[in-house]
């Protein structure tokens, strides 16, 4: 039988790229639909759960996608509440790449880092990426700082994660408007991370070259400038002014490797939802 994955995006057209990853994960057919909110999605779903009964339902999944994370999650929900028991197919959320790449920088920062204890700054951590960055820190045992130039975004991040995983202390807020905020809240951090918007460069080379604490540098901006000052796109734990750095292409083999990962996974049964804690796991596993 047949492998389908039914791609269900939130934005007006579907993501060439994630078709294009579901493919070269061995899935037969993809049928895509753009424009699918919590409002429009029961047909979809019926469409998927109805058609295969058994076992076989193990070989239809949905992923979802686009490029808002919050309707994303929005259409989860959605979809698990008109699942009907076992009467369901498996679900994976990936809006925006928000789990596989930040699975992908944490990992990669692992593999030099004990990440119980460290003290890590995430620049652009109130976006998709740098938010579960910041959340798989804090799983891991980090001290996360959450940087934004806009210190209320900071704070409305750390409360979502804090009210998410039901900590206190692990995580704080840091405004990074001014070259003396952005110095503050890098100051003795072991892991930096930047995730912010493309083409914005959150930390300068002066500024990085002087912070003698820093052991890792992650910069998933995969457009000039750089978002970690004189860290190159393709760089992949390259030793640089004494920090280990990794640019976006130098992540992003691993996080292609979990995306297909979980892809594949999510045809082992019909009972599975990856999302945070599930993606992440599987990379741990890769």
């Amino acid at each position: 039988m047949k492998k389908i994955l039914i791609q269900l995006d939130t934005d007006p057209k579907p993501s060439t790229f994630d078709r294009v990853v579901a493919v070269d994960s061995d899935v037969d057919q993809v049928f895509s639909y753009g424009g699918v909110t919590p409002d429009t999605v029961e047909p979809l779903v019926h469409g998927a759960i109805f058609t295969r009964g058994g076992k076989d339902l193990a070989n239809t999944a949905i992923f979802i996608g686009g490029s808002n994370v919050a309707a994303g999650e929005a259409l989860v929900d959605r979809v698990s509440d008109i699942f009907l028991g076992p009467i369901r197919v498996s679900v994976m959320m990936d809006s925006n790449g928000c789990n596989t790449t930040a699975a992908a920088a944490v990992i990669s920062a692992r593999k030099h880092l004990k990440l119980a204890g460290t003290t890590a700054v995430v620049l652009g951590g109130t976006g998709p990426v740098g938010q579960r960055a910041a959340e798989f820190l804090v799983a891991a045992g980090a001290r996360v700082r959450i940087g934004s130039r806009a210190m209320a975004r900071a704070e409305a991040a750390c409360s979502a994660i804090r009210q998410l995983m039901h900590v206190e202390a692990s995580v704080a807020a840091c405004g990074t408007g001014t070259a003396e905020d952005l110095e503050r809240a890098c100051r003795g951090a072991e892991l930096i991370i930047a995730a912010g918007a493309a083409g914005a460069e959150l930390l300068p080379l002066q500024l990085r070259t002087s912070l003698s604490s820093l052991q890792v540098a992650i910069d998933l901006n995969a457009v000039p400038p750089a978002g970690i000052g004189g860290v190159d796109v393709f760089d992949k734990g390259t030793e640089r002014n004494g920090a280990i750095c990794y640019g976006a292409i130098g992540v992003g083999g691993l996080k292609m490797k979990i995306h297909k990962a979980a892809l594949r996974k999510l045809f082992d049964s019909n009972d599975q939802t990856l999302d945070r804690g599930g993606i992440y796991a599987i990379g741990e596993s890769l």
